[in-house]
Order: C-alpha cells, then structure tokens, then sequence
C-alpha cells in the first residue's frame, strides 16, 4: 500500500539556504534566516541614525537626552527639540525610503532589468511634472499638489507603457528606453514651466526639484503615514505575483496569473508610492534604482524582494539626510543633492566591479 502524498502547500522546499518554515493546515511560509538577520541588522543601523540624527542640529542635544526624551523623559525644551522638531522629518526620511525602495523593486521586477527603475523610466519625472503644474499654475496646497503627482505619474507611466507595447506585451528593454526618452521630455518641459514662472516660484521650485526634507513636519507625516499604511500591504500582498510575472508571460500566464491585470495593478501601487515621495519631498534620485540591488546583494537573493529593499531604503535616505545635514553645518544640503553624489560613487563601483570581472 502506497503512502499518502504530502500535499504541496505544507513542504518545506529545500533551496540550499537556512530558514524557518511554519505550517498551518492549508500553507506553509518559508522565512531565509538570511534575509531575516540582514532585515533585523538593518533596522538596527537605521535606528541608530535616526537617534544620531535628533541629536545633531542648530541646538546639540546628548544622545542620553534624546533617548529619554524619546521614551517620555527628559526636560520639556529638550522634548520640544527632539520629538516635535525634529523626529517628524527623521520619521518621514525613514517612510520615504521605504517607498522609494518598494517602488523600485516594483519596477525592475516588472521590466526584469536593474535599471528599471522609475528615476530612469521617467515615472519620477512625470510625478515631478504633474506635481509642478499644480504647484505653480494653480497655486495649490499639500494634496493638490500629490493628487497632480500621482496624476501626472500615471499619465506617465501610460505613455511609456502604449509606446513600449509591442507583440502583446511592454517588454523590459523597451520599456527602459522609452522611459528615458520621455524622462528627457520632461525634463525640458520642466525647465520651460521654471523658467517662464515668476522669480519667487522658481526659487522654491528649484529648492523643492533638488528633493527635500527641510522644513518637512507633522503636516506631512500622517498623510504620508495613512497612504503608506494602506500602500505598503498592497504591494507586499502582490508579492508573490510579483516573483511569478519574473518567470516570463507565459509561464506565468500557465500557472494562472492574469499577466496584464497584474502588471497594472503593480504600475499603479508603484506609481503611487513615487508619486507620494514627489508630493512630500519632490523628486529624491538614487534610492529607487539603488536600494533594492543592494539588498539583493545583502540577503544574496535570487531576485529583488520588497521588504529588504525597504529597509535598505529606509536607511539610505536616512544616513543621506544626516550627510546633507552635517557636512556643511549649518547650511543643510537637500537630500536629493547627496543622494545623487552617492549614486555618482555607486556608479562608479559598479563600473570598476564589472571592470575586473571582465
């Protein structure tokens, strides 16, 4: 007499890394000790930055200060400093990170190529020009200004998209190169918007294009936190799907995944979380296209993973932020000015990598 099968959902997959597997009656989950410890060093460092960071400022606070103010204690000046003042945009660096990172994970997954991301395919120059048509024709505040970067981003992201599409399907390369075409576009229609504005509005466009968290508070933060809250989920949900569209079209459309319904749900999640970013912050380069390969190569994973690509970009905004601030005190660099200084040595590392292996 035969044994009974051991149903699919309940084995735990052997792939030559350790894990934790847990079982309920119906799944199994499978947890890489790897990507877990990296993930948990990670929250570590950026912890640790963020505490750096409230200690630095027009007003030095020491560390054991702001810990105690931060677990309810210290002096109500000290309080006033470190958890009105400046946590909220060490918060909002932390959250924008993330999403800059979930985003580009997104988008190299869908086009399957690391440069796939939505500072090179233009969808952050098209959040950045819905977000500057708003910003300086209509005048409009905080959630006009997201609504006209998510809209300007989706509009984006359908232009690149129809002219990508070719034999049933936007394929990655296409997609890459298309996207830069169009980024260059806007880009110049950016300018034109900026230079033909009154002196005023380019002075604080131009600020606010460099990306920025400069003077960034509460009034960000929940919004930002409430979308993220909903976002974030939504994205980790699609996960799977995600990992499935990388085995090609059709052997995901032969284990049953509706391709196209997929990607389009993933490009609006991704779209969304830049666009956030723009509205909040303006255009912040580097982390998007960065992050997720860094942590690729952290947890060694065989394809870019939403979670430790938002913990990695979580503490590069943030380590960035604490550059932009300390390096020439007490004049405060926009952040998207460090981020692109560090993408340039990036760059240049990956270059000389792929030197030597050639």
């Amino acid at each position: 007499m035969r044994p009974n099968p051991t149903p699919v959902s309940s084995k735990a997959v052997d792939f030559g890394r350790p894990a934790l597997v847990t079982r309920t009656s119906r799944w199994s989950f499978r947890l890489d000790v790897r990507t877990a410890v990296s993930c948990a060093v990670l929250l570590l460092l950026t912890s640790a930055t963020v505490v750096v960071t409230l200690a630095f400022g027009t007003y030095e606070i020491p560390l054991a200060d702001v810990v105690r103010s931060l677990l309810g204690g210290g002096t109500g000046a000290t309080r006033t400093v470190v958890v009105e003042w400046r946590l909220p945009r060490a918060l909002l660096a932390v959250l924008l990170g993330a999403a800059l990172a979930v985003s580009g994970a997104i988008f190299q997954s869908i086009t399957r190529n690391p440069l796939g991301s939505p500072d090179i395919i233009g969808f952050s120059s098209g959040s950045y020009t819905g977000a500057l048509v708003v910003l300086l024709l209509t005048g409009g505040g905080y959630y006009q200004v997201a609504a006209g970067s998510l809209a300007g981003g989706v509009l984006t992201a359908f232009v690149v998209f129809v002219l990508a599409y070719r034999r049933g399907a936007a394929q990655g390369f296409r997609l890459i190169i298309v996207g830069i075409a169009v980024s260059a576009m806007l880009g110049a229609f950016n300018t034109w918007l900026v230079l033909r504005s009154d002196i005023e509005d380019a002075m604080l466009s131009a600020v606010w294009g460099a990306g920025s968290l400069n003077s960034l508070g509460h009034e960000q933060l929940l919004p930002v936190l409430g979308l993220l809250a909903l976002l974030i989920p939504l994205a980790v949900a699609c996960g799977p799907a995600l990992r499935v569209l990388e085995l090609g079209d059709d052997a995901a459309a032969a284990l049953g995944t509706r391709t196209e319904a997929v990607r389009l749900v993933l490009v609006v999640l991704g779209v969304a979380l830049i666009a956030l970013v723009t509205a909040a912050a303006g255009p912040i380069a580097f982390i998007a296209l960065a992050a997720p390969q860094i942590a690729r190569r952290i947890t060694r994973g065989s394809s870019v993973a939403l979670l430790p690509s938002a913990v990695t970009g979580a503490f590069l905004l943030v380590l960035a932020d604490l550059v932009g601030q300390r390096l020439f005190a007490p004049v405060q660099l926009p952040v998207g000015i460090v981020t692109v200084s560090i993408g340039g040595l990036y760059f240049i590392w990956l270059l000389v990598r792929e030197a030597r292996r050639t």
